[in-house]
Parts: C-alpha cells; structure tokens; sequence
C-alpha cells in the first residue's frame, strides 16, 4: 500500500463471540500465490490480470429448494480446545435468527470503504455451491453499474471484537472476472481482524485484500497484506504479492510469540513484528467492496465466496493442522462450534 491510499472507514462494533487469538488461513485449490520477498515494502506496481474466471453462478441463481443444515448450539465438548471457532455457514440468509445467535451480521451502516453508504444485505447469501466443501458457502455480492446509486457492496462481520493472538483460517474463493458484465471494476476481495474504532489508542489490524483488476492507479492482480499501527496517520507495514488467486485458497493469519505470519496455501507470504503486532482484540471481517467507479454501463455482479473460517487462541495452527481439523468438523456433521477461553 502506498502512504498516500485513503484509509479505511471503520465502523461501530457489534456483540461478543468471545476468544482471544489471531491467525488467519485461506484454504485453497486454486492457483498459486508467488511471494515476491519478505520485507515489509511500500505498494508497488502490478501487472494486469490475464486469467478469465469460469462463469459462475450468481446468488440470485443459487438452488432456492436445496435444504439448508440446522446450524446447532455451539459444539462444547471436552475434545474441542477452550478458544474455537468454527463456522461453515450453513445459513438461510442474512436474517437467519442463527446467524446473529452465532455472531454475525450483514452490514448495513453507512461508511466506507468503498462506495460510501452503500453497504446492503442484498449481496449477502448461503448458496448451495457444488465446489465447495460441504456443498455451501457464503456469498458476498457487490452490484453496480458505475454510479453510487446503482451500487451495493457486501459484508459479514463478527459481532465481537475478541479475537486476539493465535490463527485465523477461512477458504475462499476469489474471482478475477466479474460473474456477469464487463470486467474492469476496481474490486477488493477481503478477509481481516481490525479494532472496532480507528481512534483507539491500540490501534490493530491484520489485512488481506485481493485486487484482481488493481486500484489506486496501479494494476492487478494483486494482493496487499498489511500489519497496521495506526490507522489515522496512517502506521502500517505491507507487502503486494503479483499472483493471480482465481479459485478457491486458504489464506493464513498466524500472530503469536510478536511475530504475525501471513500466508495462502501454506506458503508464507509477509512477516510483521514489533510495533506491527496487534495490541488489542479485534473483530473478523469478510468483505467485497469498490475503490472507485471507474466506468458507467451496463450492470455487473462480482461473486466472493468463503467455505469456512476457523480460529484459534493463542495457538500458530499449520495448514495441515487446521485442514485436519476442519476435516473433522465436516466428518461429523458440525456446522458450528464456539468455546469461549477461559478469563
């Protein structure tokens, strides 16, 4: 990122899901992501994306009969480590009672990033999606047609901000090509933990932001992972990986021991430590938004999908570790679980 990148607008937290860890992982089975180095660099430039995306299916043409799973009482047994989440999101929609029981909501306040005010429930969806694993995901759908008033962007975030040290773990599938219209968007696909307000005086961030057409008159595709300080100034280190990340991933946040650890797939990406490790809780974050409107026209839909998400206290998980786990989760037909750390 560059010193001159707007930064983002934050907006106010929601409730508790209650842990005390920060990792994140994206699992993937899609194209590999090249590290370009593991310094801490100011944006750079990046090449245009020359891979077109399969066509996929929007929310709107999602299987409307297919069954949806009971998403049951947080799992607490005494094989599940104090500290846990896990959240296949195996929901109705965005008003599903149990999806604010477990922690979540569809954004609705106004604010950035992005289009500002244009955050709606409408791009948010728990489709039937037949690649991924269980056989549903959710969904975040950014509409527009190059004006403010034709664009709506998508987000679910944590209704806490508890999340602290250990790993955060999601697969998700980013798409380079839009599922219907003209590409060229300036779209950002994200996964990432942040404080609730940007004036705390502890300040903490962890980001990932997919841009598979660039921004902020670079090109992509590309992807930022930022370690932030402040975010008034702003105080950060990031580091811009050129990849293509069409498909499915699983992207990694380890921070234990003052060491934050970036990865997908497995294969680290950045490294931040000292003043760049988060100093406060923070919340969970997935959202799909616009850095600018580029071009008016015909409407065009940009489809991002996460499978999963997993966290867990105080504890650097490796890939396999947190596969076998989440294989375990699928095995036995668990759709959620919550074990609160200890005080």
């Amino acid at each position: 990122m560059r010193s001159d990148r707007p930064k983002k607008s934050r907006h106010p937290a929601w409730n508790a899901i209650g842990f005390v860890a920060v990792v994140v992982a994206v699992v993937a089975g899609g194209n590999e992501l090249l590290p370009k180095g593991q310094a801490a660099t100011p944006t750079a430039a990046r090449s245009t994306p020359g891979v077109t995306a399969p066509a996929q299916p929007s929310a709107s043409s999602a299987p409307a009969a297919v069954p949806v799973p009971a998403a049951g009482p947080s799992t607490t047994a005494a094989s599940v480590p104090a500290g846990t989440l896990f959240d296949d999101f195996s929901y109705s929609g965005p008003d599903d009672p149990s999806l604010g029981a477990h922690g979540w909501q569809a954004r609705t306040q106004a604010g950035g990033p992005g289009i500002q005010d244009t955050w709606s429930t409408a791009g948010v969806s728990f489709p039937a999606v037949a690649d991924a694993q269980g056989g549903r995901a959710l969904q975040l759908q950014v509409v527009t047609d190059g004006t403010t008033a034709g664009t709506k962007q998508a987000e679910l975030v944590s209704s806490g901000a508890d999340f602290f040290t250990g790993t955060y773990a999601a697969r998700i599938y980013f798409n380079d090509q839009p599922t219907s219209g003209q590409g060229g968007d300036h779209i950002v696909q994200a996964f990432y933990a942040n404080s609730t307000s940007e004036k705390s005086s502890l300040y903490s961030e962890l980001d990932n932001e997919y841009m598979p057409d660039g921004g902020w008159g670079a090109p992509g595709p590309a992807l930022d992972t930022t370690s932030w300080y402040d975010a008034s100034k702003p105080d950060r280190v990031t580091h811009r990986s050129h990849s293509s990340l069409q498909g499915w991933h699983t992207v990694m946040i380890t921070a234990v021991n003052g060491t934050v650890v970036y990865s997908i797939d497995g294969q680290k990406v950045f490294t931040s430590q000292g003043r760049y490790f988060p100093r406060e809780s923070m919340g969970i974050h997935f959202n799909a938004w616009l850095i600018d409107l580029p071009f008016t026209g015909a409407p065009r839909t940009w489809d991002m999908r996460v499978n999963w998400v997993y966290y867990q206290t105080g504890q650097a998980k490796s890939l396999t570790e947190v596969q076998k786990t989440v294989q375990g989760y699928y095995a036995k037909g668990t759709h959620y679980v919550n074990t609160p750390a200890k005080p």
